[in-house]
């Protein structure tokens, strides 16, 4: 089905079969997330850089977020390509390292999204005794160990990826993937279900002290308040519980500086970003769980945590209270 042709002593993949329905729809949505894509996360990489002060360590996650989601749409042209012809024109050198860099952009985006909001829960449940805690410099430091984690996962998966050179490019049937590469899978599952409860421990307590802060005379507010509520357990129900009802039933083998004086109106959006980063995290959430159960068709999952990409963007304006300004008037105008 598969054959590898040499050319000047280069081997090329390539696909004998024709071009299917399913490859025309992956590499529409592919092409849809890189147009969408590139220029938001280009033009907000610009404005983190260019308007606002690094010494913020919500702003140092975040150019890191921009960064890891660039590099990831700089890798779809490829997968496009070969979803549109069925046909891999470059090396097997080439296949992994643009591989490599789809996965390892993936995984420290849903790092960085969990710092976000253990940074965000610090500033608003202990402004001030985590004042030490939260500089520019642990962030650096933060973010450097992600991405040397990252890398540190492609020493096995490269060993892996040579043991597979009649493989077609992008392919995730599970007997492409041999022990190395299936315990690296567990392993991020179980980091990603790890970062989710993270992210869920930060969103319950900074509704609870969020909520607690709110006078009685902010009725409106309340209600709106708890609209969040709701809309983050219906976001729930949709993104994360059919999923885990499908892992359970379905047979392996089968599945394919915020104060406590603060506005209310500041108190939303630092909700709002929570229930962001939730919705962010849910998306990242099938491909693990599809990886790990031996999944034979985990593509459309890829998709679908991909997209996170376009809404990533929203996550820094809302961030900041003056995203569009430069960098003193966000300085002065408290960066949250």
């Amino acid at each position: 089905f598969y054959e590898i042709i040499n050319k000047g002593g280069r081997n090329f993949i390539m696909n004998a079969s024709n071009v299917t329905t399913e490859d025309r729809v992956y590499a529409g949505v592919f092409g849809c997330i890189m147009v969408i894509g590139l220029p938001l996360n280009a033009v907000a990489l610009w404005i983190l850089l260019r308007r606002h002060s690094l010494k913020s360590p919500n702003a140092v996650f975040m150019v890191n977020l921009a960064l890891s989601d660039l590099l990831v749409i700089i890798s779809l042209p490829m997968r496009i390509y070969f979803h549109a012809t069925r046909e891999w024109p470059l090396s097997n050198m080439a296949c992994q390292f643009i591989t490599m860099l789809f996965r390892n952009n993936l995984r420290s985006s849903a790092f960085f999204i969990t710092f976000i909001s253990v940074d965000r829960l610090l500033a608003v449940v202990y402004p001030l005794r985590s004042r030490h805690l939260r500089t520019s410099s642990n962030a650096w430091k933060g973010a450097a160990m992600v991405w040397l984690f990252v890398l540190v996962l492609n020493v096995p998966e490269t060993l892996d990826f040579l043991k597979n050179a009649n493989s077609s490019c992008f392919d995730f049937s599970p007997e492409r993937r041999p022990g190395l590469t299936k315990g690296i899978a567990f392993l991020y599952l179980v980091l990603i279900v790890t970062m989710l409860a993270v992210n869920i421990v930060c969103t319950v307590t900074v509704s609870w002290v969020l909520r607690r802060h709110l006078s009685d005379s902010a009725i409106n507010n309340k209600m709106n308040v708890m609209l969040i509520f709701v809309m983050n357990l219906v976001l729930f129900a949709i993104c994360f519980l059919p999923l885990s009802i499908g892992v359970v039933t379905v047979k392996p083998t089968e599945l394919k500086d915020l104060s406590d004086s603060a506005k209310v109106n500041n108190k939303m959006k630092v909700m709002l970003i929570f229930v962001m980063n939730l919705v962010l995290f849910a998306m990242f959430l099938p491909v693990p769980i599809g990886m790990a159960a031996h999944a034979k068709e985990i593509k459309p999952l890829v998709c679908l945590t991909v997209s996170n990409c376009c809404l990533d963007p929203l996550l820094y304006y809302f961030s900041f209270d003056s995203f569009w300004k430069k960098k003193e008037d966000a300085t002065n105008g408290g960066e949250m």
